[in-house]
């Protein structure tokens, strides 16, 4: 399992951090411009949600890092939730191993094994 492991922990998945989210009508994009402006809905100061594999992880404030964004998080998932996102049953990925699960992976980390 050990190498099982180290190979899924090798995986590259899609982190997004969402800044918010509304829903428009198709016509008001058509109309978009340069300067145009879309309110999110969201308060300035709440948590951004970060998604692995467009799977909640987490939330947490953006912060800047030199020249870039970063996020600080302020809440993660439990162990479990993270390694389904990394390609478990129901994320549309395929798992590394059909003898190893999130749930054996969550408890390995659990355990300290990882």
């Amino acid at each position: 399992m050990a190498t099982d492991i180290k190979s899924i922990k090798a995986l590259e998945v899609p982190l997004v951090v969402v800044l918010g989210e509304c829903e428009i009508m198709i016509n008001a994009i058509c109309e978009w411009v340069p300067g145009s402006i879309i309110e999110l809905g969201k308060e300035a100061e709440e948590d951004l949600e970060v998604r692995v594999n467009n799977r909640p992880m987490g939330a947490g404030s953006a912060v800047k890092i030199g020249e870039n964004f970063g996020i600080q998080f302020n809440f993660i998932g439990d162990p479990k939730d993270r390694t389904d996102a990394t390609g478990g049953e129901g994320s549309g990925g395929s798992s590394a191993s059909d003898d190893v699960n999130a749930e054996d992976l969550a408890a390995a980390l659990l355990d300290g094994q990882i």
